[in-house]
Formats: structure tokens, sequence, C-alpha cells
């Protein structure tokens, strides 16, 4: 049987006009499911994994409704509303829809936190078609008058699930509460549990469900690989796999974590950038446009990007922390062998995480191929990641050893900032130039303490793994952790304050 296009489905014929530049001239399965009912009106309850099409689903019979029906815009009054759970997804679907705007002479505009709200502000108040917004500032602006619902005439929500995951399903439904109850409603999610379920109760009305895919479709076209690595060697093998040629995302569980695996592989020729929560809004565009564009090759994100983020040609997805959750599996996974591409997952394990890795696989449906003590020369690194690792920088060379009979014989002078203690200016957050001029001293001089207690001092950081140093202003010098001595950690420095000025990436296991 061959799939209906766009004009046998009814999308407007100058909105297939609008995507044709962009390549997009055939429907996708979830589309072609769910077209004829959302263009009807009705209520839709749409499943699909990340990838399938699932944007154009809704964008198109959205905006067919609009131009139906023309109508004046009105100031702090949109007819449409799209609310997302993310920033980037949110911005993603902005440039989706804006080939469908363009072509038919509506207006929209985003509104999400992490950025001022003026301008989201004075664009409410010229009046839109369209508001696509995440949960939190969108309530916010409501609360202060910005936004009334009340002339809502269809909404949409993405990536219900995420949604759910994020704690956001309170907000929603005081939102979708503000919305006509008559208005067109349709939700899209990857999964449908329990918290979307009810959802769907409240607010859809006689919904027709399309399924276009298995829960577990989205892992179809991938291998999947399971590395079991000492906690010695797991840096160096997640960055052979970084330097290999296409692109990369690793995940990680903590924002800290993929902070300090990014730094670790710049430091050490890989162009890699993170993404987290803790990265301001223009930060977080910065690094997944430059990801986009190929001007850094790898991506090193938090589950923030495991859902909706869209980056065409991702050859390889390494979850270098596994996640506790198998759906979290599935939705980071799904970020590689997207539109009918395929991609390699792999999941690097240091032995103590066996059994979870173990158990999640099983709960994910997922039967990998495992390979046992792995290192940064095993051949099965470029069988899963082919091609010449490239270092497109000179790695960071070893600062030089520390003249430490200089550095005794200037202590008790020195205006230096290296740590408390008597610690050698440079041995504090950050390196040497984070230090209020090198081997002038540091507090503990002044207070005659010399070097029984520096010594003590800097005894316990070698030990520990600790905090590299003291309180020194310059960054925020942890350096991987409470690991213990046994484990291994690479740093590199950044003068900029605030942002960690000791970067590192500890090999033991993460906080």
């Amino acid at each position: 049987m061959t799939t209906p296009d766009f004009a046998r489905l009814g999308v407007p014929p100058v909105l297939i006009s609008a995507l044709a530049p962009r390549g997009i001239v055939e429907p996708t399965p979830i589309q072609a499911a769910t077209l004829p009912d959302s263009l009807s009106g009705r209520d839709v309850l749409g499943r699909g994994r990340t990838g399938s099409g699932k944007t154009y689903a809704f964008l198109l019979p959205l905006v067919a409704r609009l131009i139906a029906q023309p109508r004046r815009r009105v100031a702090r009054r949109p007819r449409s509303l799209i609310l997302a759970p993310t920033r980037e997804l949110a911005s993603q679907l902005a440039d989706s829809l804006q080939p469908l705007e363009a072509a038919t002479d509506l207006r929209s505009t985003v509104v999400f936190g992490g950025v001022g709200q003026n301008p989201q502000v004075k664009a409410l108040a010229g009046g839109i078609d369209v508001l696509v917004a995440c949960p939190g500032r969108l309530l916010d602006l409501m609360n202060q008058g910005h936004v009334d619902l009340g002339a809502v005439e269809i909404t949409v929500i993405d990536e219900a699930d995420h949604m759910a995951d994020m704690g956001f399903l309170p907000m929603v439904r005081k939102i979708l509460a503000k919305t006509p109850p008559k208005g067109q409603r349709m939700l899209f999610s990857a999964t449908l549990d329990s918290g979307v379920n009810k959802l769907v109760k409240e607010f859809l009305h006689e919904p027709v469900t399309h399924s276009a895919d298995p829960a577990t479709s989205a892992v179809g076209t991938m291998e999947h690989h399971v590395l079991e690595v000492s906690p010695a060697t797991r840096f160096d093998v997640l960055r052979d796999l970084a330097a290999a040629p296409g692109r990369t995302i690793m995940f990680t569980r903590t924002k800290y974590g993929a902070k300090n695996l990014a730094r670790k592989l710049s430091a050490r020729g890989v162009d890699a950038v993170d993404l987290h929560g803790n990265l301001s809004q223009n930060a977080r565009t910065r690094n997944l446009e430059a990801f986009g564009s190929g001007t850094a090759t790898t991506m090193v994100c938090t589950d923030i990007a495991a859902r909706g983020i869209h980056v065409d040609e991702v050859a390889l997805v390494v979850h270098a922390d596994p996640p506790v959750e198998h759906k979290a599996y599935l939705h980071r996974s799904g970020r590689t062998a997207r539109a009918g591409e395929s991609g390699t997952v792999i999941t690097v394990q240091i032995p103590e995480q066996k059994r979870d890795v173990s158990d999640l696989m099983r709960k994910a449906g997922i039967r990998p191929t495992h390979h046992a003590s792995v290192t940064a020369t095993s051949p099965v690194l470029v069988e899963l990641a082919p091609g010449e690792r490239v270092e497109t920088h000179e790695p960071r060379q070893p600062e030089p050893p520390v003249d430490q009979a200089r550095l005794n014989g200037e202590r008790g002078g020195g205006r230096g900032r290296g740590g408390r203690g008597g610690r050698p200016a440079g041995q504090g957050r950050g390196d040497g130039g984070a230090s209020r001029g090198e081997g002038q001293g540091s507090r503990g001089g002044r207070r005659g303490g010399q070097d029984g207690q520096s010594g003590r001092r800097e005894q316990v950081g070698a030990g520990s793994g600790s905090r590299s140093g003291g309180r020194g202003r310059s960054g925020q010098g942890r350096s991987g952790g409470r690991q213990g001595g046994s484990s291994t950690t690479y740093s590199t420095s950044s003068g900029e304050r605030g942002s960690g000025g000791l970067a590192s990436f500890s090999s033991g296991r993460g906080r």
C-alpha cells in the first residue's frame, strides 16, 4: 500500500509548496495517520518516536485551521498555543513553523525562561497567531496579565511524557484550564504513561488515537554495544570515541559531569561543547548551533537533550554515564538513526555498574553486544566508530613542576590567593593565572603558617582527589569529585570566574 501524498490527505496547496524547498514532499507514517483527523478538527492523541515527523503532524493542521478562518489579531490574545517542555524544543518548533508562517502571513512568537521577558511581552502586545511556549514562563506571563488564552482555537502539547517526567503536568493543567473547552487539542508523545493518560482524560474530547510505531521502535535501526572499562581507562575510551569522525552525542547523569567532560575533551583536542541546565540560554543556543553546524563535533549533555533536540546525521550516541531508567535510555538513543539512517549506541560501564546496566537493557528490550576489558587501544573502538582520530588543536601541555624551594623562600609577604594554609599560588581554584602573582605566597605566609601546615593540607588534597585547594576566587575548583586516592583526575584551567576555573573529569565514579 502506497502512502498518500499531502494533497490527498487534505493539506492546503500553499503549505505543501512551503515545505517542498525543505525536501519535505512525502508524509511520514505518523503524519499520514493523523492528518485526516487533525485537519477535520478532531482531537488527536499521537504516539510516535522522536524523529518520526510529529512536528509537522501538528503544525500543518494548526496553520491550515488558522488560514481557513482568518481573524484580526488582538493584543495578548493568541489564536493557537503549542506547549513544549524545553527551551531548545520550543525554539526548534518555531524554526519549523517559519516556512509555513512566511507563506501564509501569520505571526508567531516564542516564550521561555532564562532570558528577559520584555521582548516577549512586546511581541504578545502586538498580536500573534501562534504562541510557542514553555509552561513556566507562560504561566508567569499569564499571572502578570500579559497573555490571555481565551481566544485559543487549537492547542498542541508536544513531548507530553517528557512534560510529565519534568514535573510540568500541574502547570500544563493550569494552562489548559484557561483555554476554551471547545477548542481543538492535540497531544503528541513517544510514550503514554499514567500521567499523560490523566491529562488526556481531563482535557481531550473523544480523541482519535494513532500510534505510528511501537513504543520501542526508536531503536529499530541501531546497533547497541556495551563497553566494560576500568575507572582508570574510562576517560581515554570516551576521548577516543569522541575523536572519531562525525557527530557524537555523549550523555552524563549530572550537569557537573557534562561540563567537565566537555572541557576535558576540548583540552585533549576534541571540538566539544556542553548542554545542560546550568548554562544561560544564550550559551545553550550557541553550543547547540555549533554542534548542528559541525563547528563542534561532540556534544556532551544531560537528559535535557535526550528529547526533542533535532540534529541530523548523529552517527554515534555514547552513554558515558548509563541512565537510571530504561525510558531515558531509549530517548537518549533516539538522537541517532533518525529519518531512516543507521546509528550506533554505546554504553560505557565500569564493573560495579554491570548489574544495573543489565537490568536497564532488559527493561528497554535491548540485547546489546558486550565487549569486556576495553581500553583506548582496543580494536573494537575503531570498528564501532571508524575513521582516523583527529585532534583539531594541540592538546594542553602539562604544567611544569613546581619549584618548591623557590616557593618556600617567597612565602610570607605575598598577596596571592592560591588557597588557604600556605598553599602555593596556582594550586587554588584555577591554575597559576588565577592567583594574584605567581610565587608571591599566600595568606598562610602572612599568618606565619608555614611549610608544615601547608604540606599537611596539600597531602590531604592529593590523597582524597578533592577540591583542588581551598577557596580561591577564580573558578569553582572541584577536580573530580570525592573518589579517593585511586581515582584518576584530568583537569584543564579556565580564567572565567564562576564557571569552573578548574574544569575536570574523573575517571572514577561520578558524583
